[in-house]
């Protein structure tokens, strides 16, 4: 039994944590779902919480996206492809481009529909993912500038999403110059820099983000607290919204160190513990989960006394220590994980997903909360479960 937990309470948190830190920097911000695989109770918690801005990178998750959050702005946040273009128009309010003629095909796709589909030009700054030369920029935006039923929300980068450049003021100094270039040059309005993610959140709480960043893209963060400057947990979030339980199969005591010679013939890396010695005994248990479920390295133990020794696709083990702590076999073993641990897992079919509590249980929590409050009007209704019109204590992503 492996079992993937999602706490409504602690996402709750999160998200109101985030939303002030917003609020504070004068900014509107894009909650970026792709993780959850289009799990779609989390999805709806979320529309309950009132978030209006929402993004995906996979089109297939749309249509639960916007069941979940109607009238919510929907972001689509990977590349546009030309064979997807008509999805891409009819799911999503806004994308993420870089290529004349996917944009062109952007544009006649949007009059075929009558549409105007928004965009955000991406600008290569350093990570090297997706993103045009800065000094093609005003040469392609007098091109996208001109074209029909498309409009140019903002310019944006991404930063530490592939070669994990650390994003820097000078970095995020140089968009705001962009865009004041093209405000003068062709005398329009660019309203959108969106070049902040859960990587510039650090940067954001010691005040060095500059303000003409006013839009960020949030994801780790909001789900799992990462702190992905410094590591560690970013201040007063939940590093335990998700938590992942995965079932004991066996449990003995035995030999830590490999018997005879070994080899690299596994498929997976192999945890190498230079502590331990030849003859080394100690409990080892083994769990129904592995590297065909998750990235067995992205998952940490709750207890920080145990050590995971290594996995295969299907089995992990783990170093109880000198006893077995009372485990036995049947118990679970709980651990955190890491951002790429948990897409795995929210896109394993071996895996269940839940939420706790549950949603009927989780909208009468918050409707009781902001009963007698001030509080923005409700989302529209989704097409979730029981109570989902009920109002969400005013917490918005917009």
């Amino acid at each position: 039994m492996n079992r993937v937990t999602i706490n409504l309470h602690h996402l709750r948190h999160n998200l109101k944590l985030i939303n002030g830190w917003m609020k504070d920097h004068g900014a509107s911000y894009t909650v970026v779902s792709k993780v959850l695989c289009g799990h779609s109770d989390t999805l709806c918690a979320l529309g309950m919480m009132g978030v209006t801005s929402i993004g995906d990178s996979r089109l297939m998750n749309l249509p639960v996206v916007k069941g979940a959050f109607p009238g919510a702005e929907i972001w689509y946040l990977r590349p546009p492809h030309l064979s997807a273009i008509q999805s891409v128009v009819s799911l999503s309010d806004v994308s993420l481009n870089s290529e004349i003629e996917v944009i062109e095909a952007l544009s006649q796709e949007a009059q075929r529909q009558g549409k105007v589909h928004k965009i955000i030009i991406m600008i290569e700054l350093g990570d090297l993912r997706e993103g045009i030369l800065p000094g093609t920029l005003i040469k392609f935006y007098e091109r996208v500038f001109h074209m029909p039923n498309v409009d140019v929300l903002g310019i944006g980068a991404n930063l530490g999403c592939l070669a994990g450049a650390v994003p820097n003021i000078d970095q995020l100094t140089q968009l705001g110059l962009y865009r004041e270039l093209l405000e003068l040059k062709f005398h329009h309005k660019i309203p959108v820099i969106s070049a902040g993610s859960s990587v510039v959140l650090p940067m954001l709480l010691m005040g060095t983000v500059p303000k003409v960043i006013n839009h960020f893209r949030i994801g780790e963060a909001l789900f799992l607290g990462t702190d992905l400057i410094h590591g560690g947990t970013l201040r007063g979030l939940h590093d335990d919204v998700v938590v992942v339980e995965a079932e004991i199969a066996e449990i003995k005591e035995k030999g830590l160190v490999p018997m005879g010679e070994t080899t690299e013939m596994s498929p997976f890396p192999s945890v190498v513990n230079e502590d331990l010695t030849p003859g080394q005994r100690g409990y080892r248990a083994l769990i129904t989960i592995g590297q065909l479920d998750t990235d067995v390295s992205g998952l940490i133990p709750f207890n920080s006394e145990y050590q995971i020794a290594g996995a295969s696709s299907d089995i992990t083990v783990v170093n109880l220590g000198a006893s077995n702590d009372g485990m036995a076999v049947g118990d679970t073993i709980k651990f955190r994980v890491s951002y790429s641990a948990l897409l795995r897992l929210m896109n394993n079919k071996y895996s269940e997903q839940v939420i706790v509590p549950d949603l009927e249980q989780f909208t009468e929590a918050i409707t009781g909360e902001t009963a007698g409050e001030s509080a923005p009007a409700a989302p529209a209704r989704s097409r979730c479960a029981p109570g989902a019109a009920g109002g969400a204590g005013g917490e918005t992503a917009t």
